[in-house]
């Protein structure tokens, strides 16, 4: 099967940097599939998802490399075009959901929005289909909760909110950038059952950027593993834990585990 998202030897740099932030990547995500992307803070993971969608801040760029969607090249792409695949194609949550979020309104009317511009709803059908999206993301009172600004919530149900926009115009790819970062172990245990619980219901891809290799094993198909911009390894989930071929893999293995012992105890 085609994968929906491949890119080749993607290379983002500043210009005269010694060294890319992202060098000659490639990996692809097909319909379905969870694929992790995990390595330490500056390994470059976070960057990958961003140039998905041409939302590489400057002066970074672009410099060589492809990305196909569904089979199209993205590399170069007008921003028009850009914008169409945003939020109807592919969906992405911020590691922080307030930085993505209007303060000045409320959280229903900021799906009610994606709704309207991506899926042409009239105001009161976007309102109605907002309320459900906002219930589907377990809001309780969503009625009465659509009317509540952000700062009105708990990061948690925050970032249910982002969900929510990321997944409102039912997009084949869900990009989530550090998701749970943010949030306590309990509550970031119910956005992941979340985020997973959609991945199964509608089907689409999830490239899943996180730091946290456990996680990774609840969630993932397959993993990519990251170091100083460039891929280290790239394996199914469950051959990666058992047999990890790099010994940078094994260094983040044995850190999880240290940590995840010290946790229990």
């Amino acid at each position: 099967m085609e994968p929906l998202l491949q890119v080749e030897e993607l290379v983002v740099a500043a210009p005269e940097a010694k060294r890319p932030v992202v060098d000659r990547l490639s990996f692809s995500v097909a319909r379905g599939e969870i694929l992790a992307v995990v390595g330490e803070s500056g390994a470059g993971k976070s960057m990958s998802g961003l140039a998905v969608l041409g939302l590489v801040p400057p002066p970074l760029a672009i410099r060589s490399g492809r990305i196909r969607w569904k089979g199209r090249d993205l590399v170069p792409s007008h921003e028009p075009t850009l914008r169409r695949i945003r939020g109807r194609e592919i969906g992405l949550v911020f590691q922080e959901p307030s930085a993505s979020m209007n303060p000045a309104v409320s959280v229903g009317r900021q799906i009610a929005e994606v709704l309207r511009v991506h899926r042409g709803l009239s105001t009161r059908a976007a309102h109605t289909a907002a309320v459900a999206l906002m219930e589907r993301v377990r809001i309780a009172d969503a009625s009465r909760r659509y009317r509540d600004y952000p700062h009105e919530m708990s990061g948690g149900m925050l970032q249910r909110i982002a969900i929510a926009v990321a997944v409102a115009c039912g997009p084949d790819l869900l990009i989530a950038d550090e998701p749970t970062t943010a949030l306590d172990a309990s509550v970031q245990r119910g956005v992941l059952e979340l985020i997973a619980e959609l991945q199964r219901e509608s089907g689409m891809g999830v490239l899943f950027v996180t730091h946290d290799l456990a996680l990774v094993a609840e969630m993932a198909d397959r993993v990519l593993v990251m170091r100083e911009g460039r891929e280290e390894e790239q394996a199914d989930v469950l051959e990666l834990f058992e047999s990890p071929r790099s010994g940078y893999t094994r260094e983040l293995l044995t850190a999880s585990r240290t940590r995840t012992r010290s946790s229990e105890r």
